[in-house]
């Protein structure tokens, strides 16, 4: 598809737009700056808080089934039979209600962390710098960019200087695209516009100025995003909407079936019909949805807590499942703070020049700020000259080096750091301890031994080299012919409590793999430090020479991945994810495709925008105990959503079957309708709960996938297990006792809603009941609801829900069969779980 923007603006020079758009180099006035937005398309009202409660409270009954139901009483009472009705539509509305409240504050968590990790661009709003949220941009405004960031609208650049951008999400093309100001063609192709900046790409090196010419659905990725819409599904996700739709099409089939069939027995045709909906109401898992949203909420919320910051809702699941966790060692590892333990000259002496050479170098740097030039700027060298900047050519991630051109009374110096391969191929001369220079390749040797030596000390070198120049505008092609100078040595000390939490993480059967451009020596001496003996290291050079199913087999072994080039994190993380669930932290630019190949993406709040808009994640700290917290949160959300999968696939279920199946041998109804929906409800408060419930450490102590093998064979195991109680109830209250419909009805509702109560306490814990712990909010809730049930029948509106008092002797024997029920379920659900241990 062809996206051609009406304006063709690239064609024009930004004076032309300036006047268009009521804007100037300095930008827009803050004032004209809001005016416009309140004016444009991308301007969205916020709706208040009393519309967004009504619109939450409809949705709780927008369920087919639902609607079935109501409609089904409101016509029952146009027919005259008004009994029920007030009841069942107080249950069915109460029912709703409770949803409500659970998912409105899961929604005001989520609404939290949403304004949390908003996105924000710097622009010029009268002459002055200041960062807003990218949706507050506007047409006029200019915008100034650096390395990392985001590109937030369709803009024409004004400045440019040596900026490289990825517009692979727009155009396709993996290599990054030079841009520099101009006006072009109005029917330049997309991929040649090398005037403009899109919105959805990413400043990869380099820094400009642009004007924002279009925002919003306007832009060239917001018609795209209107015209194709997709959603990733998680694998949790989409085995929680097969087992929705798998019980769902049991549910109808059951319930017409029901219908028909006692529509055939010339039961009554509106109690029927009701009978059937309520039973499907009751046997489908209308609650799935709500409690997965607040168990994820819920997770959110104590992740929070614990400085994550969940960008992806869904994630949390997948974070549960991680087993292989892959970070670089800076900040995680290490302290991330740069200590600068050594500034000497190529043969290892301390050297001045070499310190006054890195300290302009990182001064007089203007990209993106980064740990090194934060360490070099504070040196505190003898400067005898003042020096004036001309020029920079910016650090990128092909070049692996910055070089910052200035003049110090009227000499002019081009001074160039970075990886020292890349820093000592651009040289051809040396400079001496004595001041003399001479032929590097005469030293070559020695300087390339003294390299190696620092990393076997755990000190990273990086190079730094200079030359005089004539010219006052540089360029990449200037790089060459330059003078080594010396090494910047860079310490970066191990982390106060590592060694704990890597152990930590291993007991969580999460293994640790770092990736690192450090050469090797530095990798195996942090290795070392950090207690992995004899550490596997694979490095960038030997990865290009290893097959894909090779790399597979020695990326399982490998402890750290060093000298790695950044497009080579990708396929690294691609080859680990053939056998593990991986998780990849990172914060920089050439972290941004391993984020997005990850399982999990993990950024950190001063990252780059680029890399925490694609992370699902994103830590307030760089450190690796708040992720040892974080795959907790994961696998208890997991494990509580699971609860409520159980429950319904057990007991919930085998009940309403035996129910459906009892109304075909029976005269009457085992059960009214209102009592099916008064069972839902009572069960509803404790069931939510399940979403904040403690969960056992053995639970949390290893990865959860979804099993839906498991889940069946648990359906089976207990729904039949579940029917056979009722059977011995059925046969009990219609044969031992000899109940007529009404007592007969109240014994099994007491029946069912107690054995619904008590299997959550069996099936929260993979161990006997009495050994694990629940909720307090679990416990209250679940022992308010056995006291309603067995109250109910002495209550004096008993009789508006068809319920009457049972005698002691009956409703001792109901206690008694949900006891036994109970013991029996608790030794079954032991004996299953350690049967199947995969889960």
């Amino acid at each position: 598809m062809k996206i051609v923007p009406p304006n063709k603006f690239w064609q024009f020079e930004p004076s032309y737009w300036y006047q268009k758009s009521g804007s100037s180099e300095n930008g827009l006035s803050q004032a004209n700056a809001e005016k416009i937005l309140q004016q444009s398309a991308q301007f969205i009202k916020k709706r208040s808080v009393f519309e967004k409660n009504f619109l939450l409270i409809i949705s709780q009954f927008k369920s087919p089934l639902m609607l079935l139901l109501i409609g089904a009483v409101i016509i029952s009472a146009f027919l005259g039979d008004t009994s029920d009705v007030f009841i069942i539509l107080f249950i069915v509305v109460s029912t709703g209600l409770l949803s409500f409240f659970q998912e409105r504050n899961a929604d005001r968590v989520i609404e939290k962390l949403q304004s949390m990790i908003l996105l924000k661009s710097t622009v010029l709003r009268d002459g002055k710098a200041q960062e807003i949220n990218n949706q507050d941009v506007v047409m006029g405004d200019v915008l100034i960019f650096n390395a990392g960031d985001m590109i937030p609208a369709d803009c024409l650049l004004i400045e440019a200087n040596e900026l490289n951008v990825n517009e692979a999400g727009l155009t396709g093309e993996s290599f990054p695209v030079r841009k520099e100001k101009g006006a072009l063609a109005g029917e330049t192709e997309l991929s040649k516009r090398t005037n403009c900046l899109w919105e959805g790409a990413n400043i990869v090196s380099g820094n400009a100025k642009a004007l924002v010419i279009e925002t919003g659905a306007n832009t060239i990725f917001g018609n795209l995003t209107q015209s194709v819409t997709s959603k990733i599904e998680t694998a949790f996700e989409k085995g929680i909407r097969d087992f929705g739709y798998f019980l769902m099409k049991i549910t109808l089939v059951l319930s017409l079936f029901i219908l028909v069939v006692n529509l055939l027995n010339h039961k009554n045709v509106v109690e029927s019909a009701l009978f059937a909906l309520a039973l499907a109401v009751g046997m489908a898992p209308e609650l799935l949805p709500a409690i997965t949203t607040i168990a994820m909420s819920a997770g959110a919320k104590r992740m929070l807590e614990k400085k994550v910051i969940v960008k992806k809702l869904n994630s949390i699941q997948n974070l549960g499942e991680v087993n292989l966790f892959c970070t670089d060692k800076t900040g995680t590892i290490t302290e991330g703070v740069i200590n600068v333990s050594g500034l000497v000259n190529a043969f290892g002496e301390e050297n001045e020049l070499v310190k006054e050479l890195a300290y302009w170098n990182a001064a007089f740097e203007s990209g993106y700020v980064n740990p090194i030039d934060d360490a070099l700027k504070k040196l505190t060298p003898e400067i005898k000259v003042k020096a004036e900047k001309m020029g920079e050519v910016p650090y990128d991630f092909i070049r692996k080096r910055l070089s910052i051109a200035i003049n110090r009374q009227n000499e002019k110096l081009l001074i160039t750091k970075g990886a020292f391969i890349e820093v000592f191929g651009i040289c051809t001369k040396v400079k001496l301890s004595n001041g003399n220079i001479e032929n590097i390749s005469l030293h070559q040797p020695e300087i390339e031994k003294r390299f190696e030596q620092f990393g076997i000390k755990g000190l990273r070198a990086i190079g730094i080299c200079f030359k005089n120049i004539e010219s006052n505008a540089i360029s990449k092609d200037d790089e060459k012919d330059m003078i080594f100078a010396g090494f910047i040595l860079l310490e970066d000390p191990i982390k106060a409590g590592i060694t704990e939490t890597i152990e930590a993480l291993k007991a969580l059967r999460v293994n640790l793999k770092i990736i690192t451009g450090d050469n090797k020596n530095v990798a195996k001496s942090i290795a070392l430090a950090i207690g992995i003996k004899n550490p596997v290291i694979l490095t960038g050079a030997e990865i290009n020479n290893t097959s894909t199913d090779a790399l597979k087999l020695l990326a399982k072994r490998t402890h750290i991945f060093a000298e790695v080039e950044p497009q080579q994190k990708e396929r690294i993380i691609l080859a680990l994810r053939r056998t593990y669930t991986v998780a990849y932290m990172g914060d920089g630019i050439n972290d941004v495709t391993a984020i997005h190949a990850a399982d999990v993406g993990i950024s950190v709040e001063n990252a780059v925008d680029v890399a925490r808009e694609a992370a699902d994640f994103v830590l307030m700290e760089k450190d690796l105990s708040v992720l040892v917290d974080g795959i907790k949160e994961g696998r208890k959300t997991f494990a509580n959503t699971l609860k409520y999968i159980y429950i319904s696939t057990g007991s919930t279920f085998g009940n309403m079957c035996s129910v459906a199946a009892a109304s075909l041998l029976l005269p009457f109804l085992p059960m009214l309708p209102k009592q099916i929906l008064l069972t839902n409800f009572i069960t509803d408060f404790p069931y939510l709960a399940v979403a904040s419930d403690n969960v056992d450490e053995e639970q949390l102590a290893a990865p959860r996938k979804w099993d839906l093998k498991l889940i069946r064979n648990y359906m089976v195991v207990f729904g039949i297990h579940s029917s056979l109680f009722d059977i011995i109830t059925f046969l009990i209250l219609l044969y031992g006792f000899q109940l007529k419909e009404a007592s007969f009805q109240t014994g099994w509702f007491i029946e069912s809603v107690l054995s619904e109560l008590f299997i959550l306490f069996i099936i929260r814990t993979h161990k006997n009941f009495f050994k694990s712990k629940p909720t307090n909010s679990l416990f209250i809730l679940s022992v308010i609801g056995l006291t309603l049930t067995i109250s109910l029948p002495y209550l004096p509106f008993a009789n508006d829900i068809g319920l009457v008092p049972l005698p002691f002797n009956y409703l001792a024997t109901m206690l008694l069969i949900v006891i036994v029920y109970i013991i029996t379920a608790d030794i079954l659900k032991v004996w299953f779980f350690k049967k199947y241990r995969s889960l």
